[in-house]
């Protein structure tokens, strides 16, 4: 059994309150371990222990602070078997997936803000005539708070707190808790690398208990946070009254558009990958997919095919292309969506859960393709975050466009098409904060990330989240 205890000023503490969470293992559907729910007096406790770190933390060289960072990257990459096994048991994803990508980019972006804190610049202004110049300061803000989804555990953890700590601020960092281990293993790098206590403090526990506590206190004066859309909404609406810097990446219904010009093997190899990857619950998956009528037929048939190969099973197998779904709760908010997809729709191929021998008790879908008539649909309209797209056919650009925005999220999209001039105009009227044109989930970090509408306010990412963490000074001189 794995106990998860809270790492704060360096330390790791049992909750205040003694008060336990189960985890368990997405697999089998059994309980492997205990995780703290935490209280309004351990997120004090990590904030005294933040606010004391610092002053001195945020006075560290840019050196020191990228020497850091780099350290913990190459440990992770140096602990890669051992992070990547506990990341497919957490969530469910399969290792090979956790190897390749999760862990890898988890050591990326501290390796990546490590560099940029050292090329991170700011703007002067000589007021000519007026014998003036004005120069501008980052400065970190102090205390922020990051909060991290359970889809990309480490992932999207460490995307939060690389910037923050690389900016010179101290955290209090809660991941989800329903895939807390690998950010409780962090706890143990932090520590051999020698960052000092108080600059990263992990408080575990419910949205509505350590969430809470961290986003409602006074002190904490930025919120960083990935999740969903109507949690977004409450944490904007209980910080902005006390002025807080927010930014929230939220939820997501990319629409995937598909031309006749396409390169047609490659737009269908890795239409598989954006709709199933992570067994769809990925933010940037392509859940809706559009095709151009005069292909529609073939496609049909040649997805269906690819997908109808794809292999769920056990996460741990190293053959397995589907693995389980992240919780028994989100489970069954999948095959709610199903049963809608059966009663409204025609499913091609999946529509049913899948037992498996051995882990009766895991939870497992197997993935579906399902055929609609009209973008109004609950399936079109509603983020499922799991094994289920959506394919119609289209004629006009005028009319997949409509589609394509006529949904409240703005946060992806994916076009195929080998017409540049067609690439272009979509990509400006398409109403999201990123567009892929002929690829998927290619990511530069040095580009901002974000979405428009439903999908969140700011952007994460490069020199946009250096920004998030620092507050602006204007200095002007006259001589």
């Amino acid at each position: 059994m794995l106990k998860i205890q809270n790492y704060i000023n360096g330390n790791f503490h049992d909750p205040l309150s003694n008060e336990w969470l189960d985890n368990y293992c997405p697999a089998d559907g059994e309980i492997y371990g205990s995780l703290p729910n935490s209280g309004k007096e351990d997120v004090d406790n990590a904030y005294i222990a933040a606010q004391s770190a610092f002053p001195s933390w945020s006075q560290t060289t840019l050196d020191e602070r990228s020497r850091i960072l780099t350290k913990i990257s190459e440990l992770i990459e140096a602990n890669l078997d051992r992070f990547a096994e506990i990341e497919s048991k957490d969530n469910g994803k399969p290792i090979h997936l956790a190897k390749t990508i999760d862990i890898p980019r988890a050591a990326s972006n501290f390796r990546f803000f490590a560099h940029a804190i050292t090329q991170f610049s700011s703007e002067s202004h000589q007021s000519i005539g007026l014998d003036a110049v004005n120069y501008t300061l980052r400065q970190p803000i102090g205390v922020v708070g990051c909060i991290s989804p359970w889809n990309l555990p480490l992932y999207l953890f460490t995307w939060k707190i690389a910037p923050a700590i690389a900016a010179g601020n101290c955290v209090v960092a809660k991941p989800s808790e329903i895939t807390p281990a690998t950010a409780y293993l962090l706890g143990d790098i932090c520590n051999e690398v020698g960052l000092p206590k108080g600059v990263l403090n992990i408080v575990h526990g419910l949205g509505s208990t350590t969430g809470q506590a961290i986003i409602e206190h006074p002190d904490i004066k930025a919120i960083s946070f990935t999740g969903g859309t109507i949690t977004g909404a409450h944490i904007a609406k209980t910080a902005a009254p006390l002025f807080k810097k927010l930014s929230l990446e939220l939820g997501g219904k990319n629409p995937n558009i598909i031309f006749a010009d396409c390169d047609y093997n490659k737009m269908l190899e890795t239409t598989v990958r954006s709709s199933f990857a992570n067994q769809g619950q990925i933010c940037l998956c392509g859940s809706r997919i559009f095709v151009e009528r005069s292909i529609y037929e073939q496609f049909k048939t040649d997805f269906v095919n690819k997908v109808t190969q794809l292999k769920v099973g056990h996460p741990l197998n190293q053959d397995t292309d589907i693995g389980a779904l992240v919780s028994k709760q989100h489970f069954e908010k999948i095959l709610k969506y199903i049963d809608i997809a059966k009663k409204e729709h025609i499913i091609l191929c999946g529509g049913n859960k899948i037992i498996i021998e051995g882990y009766e008790n895991g939870y497992y879908v197997k993935p579906t393709i399902v055929e609609v008539t009209s973008n109004d649909c609950q399936l079109n309209q509603e983020e499922i975050f799991g094994p289920i797209v959506t394919i119609m056919p289209f004629d006009t650009e005028d009319e997949v466009l409509q589609m394509a925005n006529d949904v409240k999220y703005g946060l992806s999209a994916t076009l195929w098409t080998n017409d540049l001039k067609r690439a272009m105009r979509l990509s400006n009227h398409i109403q999201a904060g990123i567009i892929w044109v002929n690829t998927w989930m290619l990511r530069d970090l040095r580009t901002q990330f974000g979405g428009v509408k439903d999908s969140g306010v700011g952007r994460e990412g490069g020199f946009e989240a250096l920004r998030f963490f620092t507050e602006a000074k204007n200095i002007c001189i006259k001589y």
